[in-house]
């Protein structure tokens, strides 16, 4: 048992949150352990395989949902928030341009797990310092932790209906992180909801992957098809990955919360120049070592060269391709897979050899479509006596 009366535990608190908000963390807040009240979703949520091939979400499942199981000694969790909407925000515009590269934001700037990790080894050092508390753990986006339940629980922001967390005034554009504290710390409230009857989030996922209100079928969402995802991508939803190489921030963009979020003062969450605003060309050129050596300290390396690959094929698929360098550039990457190909990458070959063959054939389907629509429009123009040169 601690030794801090209450009025110390209460000045600590206090402590906590201000050394965080120096660390740069713009909202904090501190909760209890009990997540009892999420097991019945959880569970369901397995139940319906709406984890895809995520099975670590299969495992540890009492330690989710009771902290003091996954840290021995846990009493507390301080939740943390970090915005990292940077002050270039113009990526929707690459959205509308077929031949560019969309990547998801959080993904433009530095891994944000090393970021915030440090912050938070930081913010554990004050804490000893000026308390009798040692049993510390951290975590972002690491180990079975039910970040987003924790931070509502802590008052961080509410869950939205696409499942993640939302703050008035950083909308959604901001990385959870959690300190597992054996320090009996006064608890902070849970915030009211916001949303109302909004349904914009649910609406304009292109892949209908949000079936209901805070559900999502990961097996469905861009994010999962492009990150997590090992195998093919499922031909029903290439069409609608559009270009989307890594990550989807559909459901985040049209969010009205997020109007009001504030731009980012951590210039590791900047867009890389090498990263932002790139064509598909410019990426499907790099080779492996490439690939690695600009992507080293971007949590984009986690998926590896050939998910790149294959993410990017998908959306050369989908690109306009007017000069036709694309449909030239993806004919050459047949050839390039048959001379190239090794036996220990047999499996991912074949993968990629059929991603590119679909590609091919769409580009060859436009094409044939758009030639079939001009001797239409020439044979009706022909008819009424007034030749198309169009």
């Amino acid at each position: 048992m601690t030794n801090l009366s209450v009025i110390q535990l209460d000045q600590l608190a206090n402590n906590i949150k201000a050394w965080a908000h120096s660390l740069g963390f713009q909202h904090v807040g501190i909760c209890d352990i009990d997540l009892s009240q999420h097991e019945k979703a959880l569970n369901n949520w397995i139940e319906k395989q709406y984890h895809g091939d995520m099975s670590f979400f299969e495992r540890n499942q009492e330690k989710r949902l009771d902290p003091s199981k996954l840290h021995v000694g846990t009493l507390r969790v301080i939740s943390v928030s970090m915005n990292y909407l940077p002050p270039d925000a113009s990526f929707a515009k690459n959205l509308k341009a077929s031949d560019h590269a969309y990547v998801s934001r959080y993904a433009l700037g530095r891994d944000y797990h090393k970021v915030i990790r440090k912050k938070l080894s930081q913010l554990s050092r004050l804490i000893t310092e000026n308390s009798e508390a040692q049993g510390f753990r951290p975590f972002v986006d690491s180990a079975p932790v039910l970040e987003h339940a924790l931070a509502e629980k802590a008052g961080i922001g509410w869950t939205g209906k696409h499942s993640l967390t939302l703050n008035k005034e950083s909308g959604s554009w901001f990385f959870l992180g959690e300190l597992f504290i054996n320090l009996p710390l006064p608890v902070d409230k849970p915030i009211e909801e916001a949303c109302g009857n909004c349904t914009a989030c649910i609406s304009i996922c292109p892949t209908q992957a949000i079936v209901e209100p805070y559900v999502v079928d990961a097996r469905k969402c861009i994010s999962y098809l492009t990150i997590e995802n090992n195998g093919p991508i499922p031909i029903e939803y290439r069409k609608a990955i559009g270009n989307r190489i890594y990550g989807c921030d559909d459901c985040q963009l049209v969010c009205p919360w997020n109007k009001y979020a504030t731009t980012t003062d951590e210039k590791d969450f900047f867009a890389r120049a090498h990263i932002h605003g790139k064509t598909l060309l410019d990426f499907f050129v790099w080779d492996e070592e490439t690939f690695l050596e600009k992507t080293a300290g971007s949590p984009i390396r986690r998926i590896g060269y050939f998910k790149w690959k294959r993410n990017l094929i998908v959306a050369m698929g989908n690109a306009q391709d007017i000069r036709g360098f694309i449909l030239q550039a993806l004919e050459q990457a047949i050839i390039d897979l048959a001379d190239n190909h090794s036996e220990d990458e047999h499996e991912n070959t074949k993968i990629l050899e059929e991603h590119l063959r679909w590609a091919i054939s769409e580009h060859k389907s436009r094409k044939n479509l758009g030639a079939n629509r001009q001797t239409l429009r020439l044979a009706r123009s022909v008819e009424r006596g007034t030749p198309d040169h169009a």
